[in-house]
């Protein structure tokens, strides 16, 4: 190989690496900005950013993503449902229920009463004191269910972003990622731009 012909595939790579470099560095560059759309006067063509043009679609998707596999209301309040949330609301109850008639009943009860009354009211809570709770609970499952719409809290929440915050979000997450991709670009860049080179060495 000539010294001239091995500089036309080191140059071709270095132009085919900086043109892939640059190229997927404005297509990320594009998935934010312009925020708001620009519109080339000549061609009559308007640039708009994808995130910001389908930022509806994507908070829309986010929420549905967040209720469907993550997190719904029934999984919150069946969280809730677990046995030893329910002995720490009875321990509570039981507590509250107490210091409730101490408070109430007047002085002249013996406290012998007032003891067999605390006592009745604990078998009570023992007995049927969980079935009660569970049964509330489901209730509450039910009607929050219907209720309250986690998908559509998050899709507001997401569109009330700023651009610019749901920009730095994105990046945060993916900063990383995209980068490799400009790496990519280049890499690729090069290999196309040494095919190129070798190709004009033959036809020579």
């Amino acid at each position: 190989m000539k010294k001239l012909d091995f500089l036309i595939i080191i140059t071709m790579c270095l132009i085919g690496a900086i043109i892939g470099w640059i190229t997927n560095l404005i297509a990320i560059k594009l998935l934010f900005k312009p925020y708001e759309p620009f519109r080339i006067p000549i061609v009559n063509f308007d640039i708009h950013g994808l995130i910001p043009k389908r930022k509806g679609e994507i908070a829309k998707s986010i929420g549905n993503i967040v209720e469907q596999e993550l997190l719904s209301v029934n999984d919150i309040l069946i969280h809730m449902l677990e046995s030893d949330k329910k002995v720490a609301l009875l321990a509570i109850i039981k507590f509250k229920i107490k210091e409730t008639i101490q408070k109430k009943i007047p002085s002249i009860i013996p406290s012998g009463f007032i003891g067999l009354i605390l006592n009745y009211i604990d078998e009570i809570i023992e007995q049927e004191g969980e079935k009660v709770i569970s049964e509330i609970m489901q209730n509450i499952v039910q009607d929050a269910g219907s209720m309250i719409n986690i998908s559509k809290i998050v899709e507001d929440k997401v569109n009330e972003f700023s651009m610019e915050k749901l920009e730095d979000v994105v990046l945060q997450i993916a900063k990383k990622e995209l980068k490799h991709i400009e790496i990519l670009g280049g890499i690729l860049g090069g290999i196309i731009g040494i095919i190129q080179g070798l190709i004009v060495m033959l036809l020579q």
